[in-house]
């Protein structure tokens, strides 16, 4: 189930009527109060979240949603009409797996929803353990910690981290690493990648220098410098 907070009424039942139409099951609410409602009837897999609305802002829900147990590791993605790197930082701090600028495409916005479910799905993951330096990584228990303390990081967040630290030495362009994390194709415009990169080293404090950006090319972990 995929619950979309949207004040504006073309637009939540376009995004509805298009889930459903793509074979997921998926129900708007105009209002912060009838979703907070729904959500104590039942968890969804996967909420999209617009920032301007009425009772309550969108960034707001989400800081709640990331403090509930039930709701922590909830793939959530904002969609706004606010599009600068500001907006785009104070989402993804926040706590957003995505941000997805209005106006959108709907086969987009399809793309990277089917790919945030496919990330939180409950496949069985080989039991795998990576580490360098004073960082440690877990595929399994899906946890980070920095000298022996934990880190915790969105879904995305973790997914990049694994991509780079499971692959030493590999560098990454933005393009492929859109296109495995987010499940899209570089448009050559979005910032997205490197907005992740910036927020995932202030997390990761001193084990954030392992992240190393190759000029002109991408990001890698380990290997020869």
């Amino acid at each position: 189930m995929i619950y979309l907070v949207e004040d504006d009424e073309s637009i939540r039942e376009l995004v509805v009527y298009t889930l459903n139409s793509q074979g997921m099951e998926a129900e708007g609410f105009e209002v912060p109060s009838a979703f907070w409602k729904a959500v104590e009837k039942r968890v969804p897999d996967l909420v999209l979240l617009d920032i301007m609305l009425p009772e309550e802002d969108g960034l707001e829900i989400l800081k709640k949603l990331r403090k509930r147990n039930d709701t922590r590791q909830l793939p959530i993605a904002m969609l706004t009409a606010k599009g600068s790197e500001y907006d785009t930082v104070k989402g993804l701090d926040s706590g957003a797996d995505d941000y997805i600028p209005k106006p959108f495409r709907m086969m987009e916005l399809v793309s990277r929803v089917k790919a945030l479910l496919r990330r939180a799905g409950h496949i069985e993951e080989e039991e795998q353990d990576y580490t360098l330096g004073c960082l440690a990584v877990s595929r399994q228990r899906h946890q980070v910690k920095v000298d022996g303390e934990e880190i915790v990081l969105t879904l995305k967040e973790f997914e990049m981290l694994l991509l780079l630290i499971s692959n030493p030495g590999i560098v990454f362009t933005r393009a492929q690493l859109l296109d495995k994390i987010w499940g899209y194709q570089f448009d050559g415009e979005s910032r997205t990648v490197d907005v992740h990169i910036r927020t995932l080293r202030q997390k990761l404090g001193k084990a954030g220098q392992y992240i190393e950006t190759v000029r002109g090319m991408g990001y890698k972990i380990g290997g020869a410098s």
